[in-house]
């Protein structure tokens, strides 16, 4: 056996370091073709969650700086619609003051949930599946 530090690292584990010069069975070639395939899509697993956990944490982070926004948005929209209706209610009855200002708080806000779900982002893990393409060709030549 080859003395190798990277075979004590993890990853493709005691099959994929062997003396080369060393005659093997066909047998023993396969096994250690779908050993390592094993191994390489169990390593694209693990690095597929971690991407997802990492872009997730992103995104939660994100998520909660915009929660907190929205709320003080929410409390300072409503003090200024209170005093639209008020300044409305001068000119007209205080029914159709409030009626008024309620479709149009509707109609902004429709506009708004297209706005965004026009623009939602799921994230991909990319680097698993560039990994994974690498990963086919490599089995492609191993087969040749």
């Amino acid at each position: 056996m080859i003395n190798d530090p990277a075979k004590s690292a993890g990853g493709l584990g005691e099959y994929a370091y062997r003396d080369p010069r060393t005659d093997r069975s066909i047998a023993d070639v396969l096994r250690d073709i779908f050993a390592n395939v094993q191994e390489m899509i169990r390593a694209e697993i693990r690095l597929a969650r971690a991407e997802i956990r990492e872009e997730t944490g992103k995104t939660l982070i994100s998520a909660q700086t915009m929660a907190v926004g929205g709320v003080l948005g929410l409390f300072a929209l409503g003090f200024v619609l209170v005093a639209i209706t008020q300044a409305l209610a001068t000119v007209m009855p205080n029914w159709a003051a409030s009626l008024a200002m309620g479709v149009v708080l509707g109609l902004i806000g429709v506009a708004l949930l297209m706005t965004g779900k026009k623009h939602l982002h799921v994230p991909t893990p990319n680097k698993t599946i560039d990994n994974v393409k690498e990963n086919v060709e490599w089995m492609k030549n191993q087969t040749k």
